[in-house]
């Protein structure tokens, strides 16, 4: 507050820990200021920089598909089912049809599930075997999100 004469107040904030392990470490990356990514990872350097800009690049809501909540899993199954059924296609059919679908919105919302943003063609999970790297967890912090605007009337 002093060196830059503003009056800065701490809204939110997020912790990572690093594992336990020796080998664990942080990586971070900061986009034209306004985004901010921190990384728990275990592997190479240039593996967890390039995963934190993927993370700031695709905004993914979990790390993986075990850990999103099953009504959002319910959910989107159930509009799946509606969309399979106004095809006209046999049960056994829309039953795949459904399976698909399920597999592709977990893969879009989970980060080892998305395609890398670096090459497309695999996911984020098969490079992160590739360069034998493990994550751990992630934290994305935009600045200014969640401020509440004042409405002009």
């Amino acid at each position: 507050v002093q060196k830059i004469g503003e009056n800065i107040s701490i809204r939110r904030f997020s912790q990572l820990h690093v594992q336990s392990n020796s080998s664990a470490k942080l990586a971070q990356y900061v986009h034209g200021g306004r985004i901010g990514v921190l990384v728990d990872y275990e592997g190479a350097d240039d593996a967890g920089r390039d995963l934190a800009m993927h993370i700031s690049f695709s905004r993914p809501a979990y790390l993986v598909k075990s850990e999103v909540p099953a009504d959002i899993v319910e959910r989107e199954r159930n509009i799946l089912v509606a969309r399979a059924r106004e095809s006209g296609k046999p049960a056994e059919i829309v039953a795949k049809m459904v399976d698909g679908g399920l597999h592709k919105f977990l893969g879009e919302i989970t980060l080892l599930g998305q395609p890398f943003v670096k090459d497309d063609k695999q996911t984020v999970e098969k490079m992160l075997a590739a360069r034998k790297t493990k994550v751990f967890g992630y934290r994305f912090l935009v600045l200014s999100e969640g401020i509440e605007k004042k409405k002009a009337a």
